[in-house]
């Protein structure tokens, strides 16, 4: 049984019958407690730990927080959402699962399945709908995903030797990514669009799903700083440009160096391009397949991919006002952004 089944199967055999827009009243007795404001999918998000998001993935989170013992040799790929998720889970999986997989196999796991399909998101999959998934007996490494803050992690990932791999983007191209997201995820019984500039305010005021980015950023950011063994920080502009080189760092930071056995053979670019926007794109479970993530269609995950897209869409006025936020926000952290 492949690695997604066996993860998808343990997860489904646990959940309860509870909808995916409900939660338990529990949650909703603590959903009053919180703060609240317009949400985007979703009538309202809330401020659960710092950080903001809808009602379904503040119940998933404190089920993960409350049932995940990471192992050492667990592996996280975080990401704020938009900011090149899907790129670095296949990448990552890749890696990590090459002696499995050759890069160059015609029925490699990444031409089948789409790559949030083989590395889990803890909140949207693996504990989601009050899923307890039995993790124990799962081939090693185990590869998860998340867009939580790492803050709101358990304990025992930050005290086990598990692995966290973080990029960003520059939030400019990200903010656009995400309005044409969720754009198309909003329903209809929420009302009309969200207009462009509507979204950005609410980004500017940091009050969107696991916002503010700046404190999600700062957080992973100084913890790669402090413990960088244990937290690789990555730029999605710095990974377009030179993916290769890049690429053998994560491969070294996860404990997978290529040999020279492989550089000799291309690995490297074999993966570079198995993985890539082009080819990913293309894959038949990624333009017409569905739930990768949630109840829908995978190809919404794929948009452009491109850096500098922000300049067809930001006035002037709103390329100094995110400017002037993040210049405020980022101040003497070392953290900057190439725009």
């Amino acid at each position: 049984m492949g690695i997604t089944n066996t993860i998808e199967n343990q997860s489904n055999t646990q959940l309860l019958s509870i909808g995916q827009d409900e939660v338990t009243p529990k949650c909703k007795e603590l959903l009053n407690t919180l703060p609240k404001e317009r949400g985007w999918r979703t009538p309202n998000i809330y401020l659960y730990q710092d950080f903001w998001c809808q009602p379904t993935e503040i119940q998933a989170i404190i089920s993960m927080q409350n049932h995940y013992i990471a192992q050492d040799t667990d592996i996280i790929v975080s990401t704020i959402p938009k900011s090149g998720t899907t790129w670095l889970k296949a990448l990552c999986f890749a890696i990590a699962k090459r002696q499995l997989y050759p890069h160059d196999r015609s029925n490699h796991p990444l031409l089948t399945s789409n790559p949030h399909e083989l590395v889990p998101f803890l909140e949207y999959k693996l504990f989601a709908n009050l899923g307890i998934p039995d993790m124990s007996s799962l081939a090693r490494p185990l590869l998860m995903g998340t867009h939580v803050p790492i803050g709101a992690l358990p304990d025992s990932v930050r005290n086990s030797g598990c692995k966290i791999v973080y990029m960003v983007r520059n939030p400019l191209d990200t903010y656009v990514s995400i309005w044409h997201f969720l754009s198309k995820l909003r329903p209809n019984s929420l009302g009309p669009p969200i207009s462009f500039q509507e979204g950005f305010d609410m980004y500017c005021q940091g009050t969107i799903g696991f916002g503010p980015y700046w404190d999600h950023m700062l957080g992973y950011w100084h913890e790669s700083l402090r413990n960088p063994r244990k937290v690789m920080f990555l730029r999605y502009e710095d990974m377009k440009e030179n993916t290769g080189f890049h690429l053998r760092k994560l491969a070294d930071f996860l404990g997978f160096p290529f040999s020279p056995e492989e550089e000799e053979e291309g690995v490297v670019e074999g993966i570079v391009k198995l993985c890539s926007f082009e080819k990913m794109k293309e894959v038949d479970v990624n333009k017409n397949g569905k739930g990768a993530i949630a109840d829908f269609d995978n190809k919404n995950l794929f948009r452009k991919g491109v850096v500098g897209d922000w300049v067809n869409y930001f006035s002037p006025t709103m390329v100094e006002r995110l400017t002037k936020i993040m210049d405020q926000k980022l101040a003497a952290s070392g953290l900057s952004f190439k725009i």
